[in-house]
């Protein structure tokens, strides 16, 4: 197959879609409900009638269809699932600390993720999320938040490069000195996607892709990969970060998967 022809199957997905998710307005009715009858049994002293389920996810039922048809969004069975995934890998202590160093990073109109590199505030995010701003707002999950300035641009392989000044002892993550990409390794990434804030997932590398107007391969991914994920870290298993997260693509032969720009290639960069 020529080069040509795998660039016409290699489409990047631009406009990256927002789900809906329906275990969020599940959670609040439960919630609302917990505290509906906490509420009674303090007033009376106990539990009025128990609350009729059917009643219960018809109210569910109605709430779905008013959302959705407010917010035009695409319904995606993998969306409902990141949450339940996150909070499972959330429980492990080295995601944990990863989770620490990622970072939020904002425009007045973009939100993205960047992960630290040093303790004195270097950060590394992707090109397109911070493109036309001199600063940045980050949100460390811990510290707060603090101005960046946007230090090093790399358009042709989608990174920047951002510095805060005048601070120590913030967390970071290790860069791999020389990554290895095999097919089929498992990895974390970290990021903002969608509206939630330091979400973990994993996935598999499932090979190379070349892009067009990319001199450079880049990597793919089988892993659930949304809007705000652009500048998350891949992990591999010995905590290193071997690529960032920058976008989407649907592939012929893989569907829909998440690309990465390796991370050695900022070592090419001037």
């Amino acid at each position: 197959m020529t080069k040509d022809r795998e660039k016409q199957q290699d489409i990047i997905d631009e406009d990256l879609y927002e789900d809906f998710d329906e275990e969020e307005i599940y959670e609040i009715l439960q919630e609302e409900r917990r505290n509906t009858l906490e509420r009674e049994k303090k007033e009376t002293g106990k539990p009025k009638r128990p609350f009729p389920k059917w009643i219960f996810w018809l109210i569910a039922l109605a709430m779905l269809f008013n959302v959705v048809a407010l917010l035009p969004q695409t319904f995606s069975i993998p969306a409902i699932d990141f949450l339940k995934a996150s909070a499972r890998l959330s429980s492990q202590e080295d995601i944990q600390s990863y989770k620490e160093a990622v970072v939020v990073v904002e425009t007045d109109d973009s939100k993205g993720t960047g992960f630290g590199v040093s303790d004195d505030g270097t950060i590394l995010t992707n090109h397109h999320v911070i493109e036309g701003e001199d600063t940045v707002t980050v949100a460390y999950p811990d510290q707060g938040l603090f101005s960046a300035e946007v230090a090093k641009t790399y358009p042709s392989i989608d990174l920047a490069v951002l510095e805060l000044e005048g601070e120590d002892g913030l967390p970071y993550l290790q860069l791999a000195d020389e990554p290895v990409f095999t097919q089929g390794e498992p990895i974390y990434f970290i990021g903002n996607p969608l509206r939630f804030n330091g979400i973990a997932n994993e996935g598999t590398i499932i090979g190379s892709t070349q892009l067009e107007g990319w001199n450079k391969e880049v990597l793919m991914l089988d892993a659930p990969v949304y809007r705000g994920n652009s500048g998350s870290p891949v992990i591999n298993e010995a905590g290193e970060v071997i690529g960032i997260i920058f976008a989407t693509l649907r592939h012929d032969e893989h569907g829909r998967v998440g690309l990465f720009v390796p991370i050695d290639y900022l070592d090419n960069q001037s």
